[in-house]
């Protein structure tokens, strides 16, 4: 649960003194014909790929790292080589590697040394950094070519001009992860206080998972023909009886005004660029929707052409599928969908927040197993070939940028950096993302605060309105990105109910019978039916249990069922499913969670671990996962 500290810590207080595919909107009074934006894509998010015109190299491994507390690595020219290097794993986090590294939030450097494929000396040449958490600002052979910050989301840059083609290259990357109150997601502030702190959590944040740092992804360099090559690819879809209608735009770069085509299902059209803009809409007889069961992609080919003779590529997977919302139902291709699944986290031991293959395909499998459809990326965007596996095997997502932790009663200031951070996170992540047939959600926030929290008193007026600010422009910018896809925000319990009604499908977190009710499994979900029933009535809306659940120490049991056990952890989740199977509004139930997974240090945290797992953090079953096999079977 995100922002966990924070709220138990509030609950202390009180008691003793937180490139795809998608169909045209069927939501209420939108457009039918809208289609996602297409944009040139600067931030380099349209993905690299290895063809006849691109060339694709992976530089992750073994690199050189060191840490620098004292920030005084850039003046000493540490960009050109490290004075005290060890060796670290690039895609990694670095705090599970070595002792002293474990709750080191500041600046380190990663430098690695590589030559450039003569091959590619006549093409531009691209440096993309998958995932740097949080800030980072990267060297090739001694000059700074970019900086970014937000972790998750890939960057990049133009390296040609820098590289050397008959020498060894160095590039270096310096990253941080500091706590910072104007971040997103926000610090408690670089002094480590905050309510998140009150409970004594170490390291201090204002979200319940641990703070993982460094390249978590991989590096690549990939090149791109140096005249006009195509720069985004853009693609809507939409369903007329059996057939499914397939509008592609595509970008080049350089203005270009020439001609290509557009290859699917066999069929091929033919495409004309104006200022480097072209689109087209194909239309596949008797198509098979993208769906969870049957998630059939189709192949889809982008050519730019000098006549005959092809100049650059792009291929790309698409699923051709409709989502909408209509009253108190989410539609997908049409029919009622009800969601069964989890939140999760990119947690594993070793390798941190770090890209882990093998642990993704495990975790598909392990959802195959239980029986889900579905899964929310808490509380960050996951990994690229994340998303390629749930649309390969039919799962969808919702998909979250890091806005978690957010207090609307801080200063405006750090609310209005937030905002502009939050616009650009989501930005990058739509862009990076647009074309995914599983992505059928964007979530912009976790359990926003508004005032105190789980029944410690009102909303503060002034922060629900600063939140209802923030929100509305958030919405927007979601809705000016992507008009295809409905737009929620997950909120707290306790916090601003009227935030929801910004939003096109209601999410909510709720814990009666754990962190409220503690132990009275009864009086919680009677609560739980009755502020379902009060959501309804309100909004008319799908509603979404999208966190429910209860820390459970693996091998642990009562008779009668008592908090921490197994038995309890079933028994929570029996209430909450059966309470929901009595309400057609309710359009999902995702637990929380997935796996246990890491947590910073505190009272409330047993080894530093969030037990809510339906799975141990190494993915062995509790009685729960038995449990909710059994039940979604039923569906």
């Amino acid at each position: 649960m995100a922002g966990l500290g924070r709220r138990e810590a509030l609950h202390a207080a009180a008691l003793g003194s937180a490139s795809l595919l998608v169909g045209a909107p069927l939501l209420d009074a939108r457009p039918a014909a809208a289609q996602p934006q297409a944009l040139s894509n600067p931030m380099g998010l349209l993905r690299p790929q290895q063809n006849a015109h691109r060339n694709l190299l992976d530089i992750s491994g073994l690199w050189d790292f060191q840490m620098d507390p004292g920030e005084e690595g850039e003046a000493a020219g540490w960009f050109r080589a490290l004075p005290m290097p060890r060796p670290i794993v690039v895609p990694c986090s670095w705090n599970d590697l070595y002792d002293d590294a474990r709750d080191y939030l500041g600046l380190a450097w990663y430098l690695t040394r590589i030559w450039a494929p003569a091959g590619w000396r006549a093409q531009r040449v691209f440096l993309r950094i998958g995932s740097a958490n949080y800030a980072a600002k990267v060297w090739v052979n001694g000059t700074v070519v970019a900086e970014h910050q937000g972790g998750h989301l890939p960057f990049v840059a133009e390296i040609g001009p820098q590289l050397g083609w008959d020498q060894p290259n160095v590039i270096a990357i310096t990253v941080e992860n500091k706590q910072l109150l104007g971040r997103v997601p926000p610090g408690p502030g670089e002094g480590g206080g905050g309510v998140a702190g009150v409970l004594g959590g170490y390291p201090a944040t204002t979200y319940d998972f641990f703070p993982y740092a460094g390249l978590h992804r991989q590096v690549v360099l990939y090149s791109v023909p140096a005249e006009a090559h195509i720069d985004d690819v853009t693609v809507g879809t939409t369903i007329e009886g059996s057939d499914g209608v397939v509008n592609v735009r595509v970008h080049a770069s350089g203005g270009y005004a020439g001609q290509g085509r557009v290859r699917l299902n066999g069929a091929e059209t033919e495409l004309s660029f104006q200022a480097g803009s072209a689109e087209a809409t194909l239309r596949v007889p008797s198509a098979r929707f993208w769906a969870p069961g049957s998630p059939h992609l189709y192949p889809l080919t982008v050519t730019l052409a000098d006549g005959q003779r092809s100049t650059d590529s792009y291929s790309l997977e698409i699923g051709i599928r409709t989502i909408a919302v209509r009253g108190s139902q989410l539609l997908l291709n049409g029919q009622p969908v009800k969601l069964t699944g989890f939140g999760k986290h990119e947690d594993f031991p070793l390798s941190g927040r770090g890209l882990n293959l093998p642990m993704w395909v495990r975790d598909y499998e392990l959802l195959r197993w239980v029986g889900a459809n579905s899964y929310r990326t808490t509380h960050y965007p996951y990994a690229e070939e994340a998303m390629d596996l749930a649309d390969r095997l039919g799962v969808l997502v919702i998909n979250e940028i890091p806005a978690v932790g957010l207090n609307f009663e801080d200063p405006p200031e750090a609310t209005a950096q937030r905002l502009a951070q939050a616009t650009r996170q989501l930005q990058e992540l739509i862009a990076r993302d647009k074309n995914h047939p599983s992505t059928i959600l964007w979530n912009v926030a976790n359990e926003p605060m508004g005032g105190p929290l789980l029944g410690g008193g009102p909303p503060v007026p002034e922060a629900a309105e600063a939140g209802m600010r923030f929100f509305r422009q958030i919405y927007d910018e979601t809705r000016r990105l992507d008009p295809t896809r409905p737009v929620t925000m997950v909120g707290v319990q306790g916090g601003p109910l009227e935030w929801h009604g910004i939003f096109d499908v209601v999410c909510i977190n709720r814990y009666y019978g754990w962190y409220t009710q503690a132990g009275r499994l009864d009086e919680g979900a009677e609560t739980l039916a009755r502020e379902l029933d009060e959501l309804n009535s309100r909004f008319g809306k799908p509603i979404i249990i999208a966190e429910f659940g209860t820390d459970t120490i693996p091998g642990v049991h009562a008779q009668p069922a008592e908090m921490w056990t197994e038995e309890y952890q079933v028994e929570f989740l029996r209430r909450y499913l059966d309470i929901a199977a009595q309400r057609p509004f309710m359009a999902g139930m995702h637990v929380w969670n997935f796996a246990d997974f890491k947590t910073g240090q505190g009272t409330s945290r047993a080894a530093g671990m969030n037990f809510k797992g339906a799975f141990t953090r190494d993915r062995r079953p509790k009685m729960a996962a038995h449990f909710l096999r059994s039940r979604w079977a039923q569906l």
